[in-house]
């Protein structure tokens, strides 16, 4: 059954992404709910690469405000979260746990770098998407950003665990006040081939 009119405005019609956030926060049940919603998102062999880590403390914002550029400083800075939506390189160690029926599948990217590579970016990727509609979905707002150096962020957030950095996404509730006009969108024609 299709979703209704108000579901598609709250996911996409109506959804901005959000440069201002309100003071109220984002509580750790609803960061543990949008986990549990965007996890349900397929990937390829549920291979489920992305890591994510939700900066919330003034500690954790300042130690990452070194890798924003100018321009994404002051809005992440005051953003309730910041989640930076990473992977991990060797997701293929989880398979046994997440793609028990077929025992070979972790060699499938053991012995193929290229292979592992780009099926942790790509379905990393994928569940970052899943991040931001699953916010939208919980009533929260998001705020996705390129703009900060990735290998800095990977240096003092992630090192440690070997997992890589791909976008960043403030989440909270949105200020409407710190929204630009709708930009346009390509139209069918522009963006689409019928074979």
């Amino acid at each position: 059954m299709p979703l209704d009119a108000y579901a598609l405005d709250l996911l996409f019609r109506q959804a901005r992404t959000h440069n201002k956030f309100s003071d109220q926060p984002v509580t750790d049940d609803e960061l543990r709910a949008l986990h549990a919603l965007l996890k349900q998102g397929p990937t390829s062999a549920n291979s489920s690469p992305a890591r994510f880590l939700f900066l919330r403390t003034r500690y954790a914002k300042e130690k990452l405000a070194p890798a924003l550029s100018g321009g994404n400083l002051e809005k992440t800075l005051a953003a309730p979260v910041t989640a930076i939506v990473a992977y991990d390189p060797r997701f293929y160690e989880k398979l046994p746990k997440l793609f028990p029926h077929n025992t070979d599948a972790m060699s499938w990217f053991t012995n193929n770098d290229s292979l592992a590579a780009t099926t942790a970016f790509r379905n990393g990727t994928l569940q970052g998407a899943y991040l931001i509609l699953a916010a939208r979905a919980l009533g929260l707002d998001t705020g996705p950003m390129s703009g900060f150096d990735n290998a800095m962020v990977d240096d003092l957030f992630l090192a440690d665990r070997g997992w890589r950095s791909n976008f960043l996404c403030n989440i909270g509730h949105g200020d409407p006040a710190g929204l630009f006009p709708r930009s346009p969108r390509l139209d069918f024609e522009d963006a689409c081939m019928l074979l």
